[in-house]
C-alpha cells in the first residue's frame, strides 16, 4: 500500500465515523440547498474538513478539488486530490443507508489512486494505477456477462440537469425490456464500484461532478472495465456523461445511447 492510499484510508476512516454520528442522531444536519433538489449538510462540510486535514497534513504542496470547498473544476498537471466527503448526500438527509466517501488522486491528469468507502456496510473498495482493484482487501473484477438479457445495469437520475429527461427515460426503458433489470442506488460512486464487483455489468449517467467519479472510475478499469463518455471518447471526468462496464456490456450501452439520445446532447455542452 502506497502512503498515499494509507492516507486516504485514515482519512475516510476518520469521516466515516462522523457521518455515521450524524447519520445515527439525525439532528443538527444543517441542511440547505445548492440547487433546486441539491442538498449539502452540515456532515458534507465538516467531513470534508476532516479529509482534507489529512491530506494537506501529510501532502502540503498537492492541489484538492473538493465538492464543498472548491469552486472552479479544474484540472492541471499537478498532483491532485479530487474528493466527495458523502457521494449520496440526498440518501443521507432522508437516512436511506447507502452514502460513500470518495479520494482519488490524480497526477498528469490521470487517476493514481482511487478510494470508494460506503459507509454503513463497511465496504472500502480502491485501486492504484496497475495494481488491480480491491474490496476490502479481497481482489475484485467485472463481470464477465456477455449477453444483455442476462444483465444487471445501474442508473441515477439527474438533478442538476434535467434538460435531457425525455430521452433518458425513453432509453431507460430500453434497458428495462433488453435487460434483466436497473437499479438506481442514488450514489454513482457506490454504482461505479458496482461494476468493478461484478454486481452491475453496467452503468451509466449524466449530469455527473469530477468528484462523483474520480475515484470509482479507476476502480472500474483496475477491476478490467471499460470506462468512457458517451461519445467513446476519455472525457468522463468533466464530461458530465458517463458509461462504466465490462467490455461487452460498455459496447451495448453505448450502441443504445447513440441510438436513443440526440447526438447535440451526447456530449456536455
Amino acid at each position: 500500500m502506497s502512503r498515499e492510499l494509507d492516507i486516504a484510508r485514515k482519512a475516510a476512516f476518520a469521516a466515516a465515523d462522523l457521518i455515521r454520528d450524524y447519520h445515527t442522531e439525525h439532528s443538527g444536519l444543517g441542511i440547505r440547498y445548492k440547487g433546486r433538489h441539491d442538498l449539502v449538510t452540515k456532515a458534507d462540510v465538516t467531513s470534508e474538513e476532516i479529509i482534507l486535514s489529512y491530506i494537506k497534513d501529510a501532502f502540503p504542496d498537492d492541489e484538492i478539488l473538493a465538492e464543498e470547498s472548491t469552486g472552479e473544476e479544474t484540472l492541471t498537471d499537478k498532483r491532485t486530490w479530487i474528493v466527495d466527503p458523502i457521494d449520496g448526500t440526498t440518501n443521507f438527509a432522508h437516512q436511506f443507508p447507502l452514502f460513500c466517501v470518495s479520494i482519488a488522486l490524480f497526477e498528469n491528469k490521470k487517476a493514481q489512486m482511487g478510494l470508494v468507502y460506503e459507509v454503513n456496510q463497511g465496504e472500502m473498495f480502491t485501486a492504484e494505477r496497475g495494481e488491480g482493484a480491491w474490496l476490502n482487501g479481497k481482489q475484485v473484477n467485472v463481470s464477465d456477462i456477455d449477453q444483455p438479457d442476462e444483465a444487471l445495469f445501474g442508473t441515477g437520475f439527474p438533478y442538476r440537469d434535467l434538460e435531457l429527461i425525455d430521452d433518458y427515460l425513453q432509453l431507460f426503458k430500453v434497458f428495462m425490456e433488453e435487460t434483466q433489470g436497473v437499479r438506481r442506488p442514488g450514489t454513482a460512486a457506490y454504482d461505479l464500484c458496482c461494476v468493478a464487483a461484478g454486481r452491475f455489468d453496467g452503468f451509466y449517467e449524466y449530469s455527473l461532478a469530477p468528484w462523483d467519479v474520480a475515484a470509482a472510475s479507476l476502480i472500474v478499469q483496475e477491476a478490467g472495465g471499460v470506462v468512457t463518455d458517451w461519445e467513446n471518447d476519455q472525457k468522463w471526468l468533466f464530461g458530465k456523461r458517463i458509461i462504466a462496464a465490462n467490455p461487452n456490456m460498455h459496447t451495448y450501452i453505448l450502441n443504445k445511447i447513440h441510438g436513443t439520445i440526440p447526438a447535440e446532447y451526447r456530449r456536455s455542452k
